[in-house]
């Protein structure tokens, strides 16, 4: 039996598409939502040109009351039934009141080598810290922001003259090959460290 996955986005999608993209037939696991808290992501009608069923929680329509939109969030997931849900630039904080209903299910990609530079603007961070190396990381979710157990690295070097763009772009192919890698490894209940080394 395939392991359900929902994945939640909030903009065009692209480690969306590589995670689906590697759920092929002999994949252990199978996409079965793709949920948007923003109606205007592009990656909504990529799962949708896929035939992957999608929904979308506007967050702009529970300003100021999170707990609603989280409500919201955990009913369309509950109704999709997933066995993982797999954040891919989804850009919205959850509380550890909702992180604890999916605890051990849920994954995040995040763009910096954790434990360092958790939260925005990794990349300039980086650079500002004189980093030699950078990367991205997966991640299981817990309450704790970008602190939960590591699944698995990408490394790459700091070239001189870098800029957070440049980071960002040679970062971002390391991601759709590690997020794919991590989620196959999981799906099959194999939850060691996953290290890739990148340019």
């Amino acid at each position: 039996m395939k392991k359900r996955v929902a994945i939640l986005i909030s903009g065009g999608g692209s480690n969306m598409e590589a995670l689906v993209r590697d759920m092929d037939e002999s994949h252990p696991a199978e996409p079965v939502l793709v949920l948007a808290n923003n109606p205007n992501a592009g990656g909504l009608a990529k799962a949708e040109a896929r035939g992957i069923p999608t929904a979308c929680i506007d967050h702009r329509l529970y300003k100021g009351d999170r707990p609603a939109f989280e409500a919201a969030l955990h009913s369309a997931l509950e109704k999709a039934a997933p066995d993982i849900i797999c954040l891919a630039g989804f850009m919205r904080i959850l509380t550890p009141a909702f992180t604890s209903r999916w605890q051990g299910k849920m994954l995040n990609i995040h763009p910096s080598i954790l434990p360092l530079f958790r939260g925005l603007h990794t990349h300039q961070r980086a650079l500002e810290a004189g980093m030699a190396v950078h990367g991205c990381t997966v991640h299981e979710v817990t309450g704790e922001l970008d602190g939960g157990p590591i699944l698995g690295q990408a490394v790459i070097g700091v070239r001189a003259g870098d800029t957070p763009d440049d980071l960002a772009a040679r970062i971002l192919p390391m991601e759709h090959r590690l997020y794919p890698a991590v989620l196959k490894r999981f799906a099959l209940g194999e939850r060691g460290k996953l290290a890739h080394l990148g340019g």
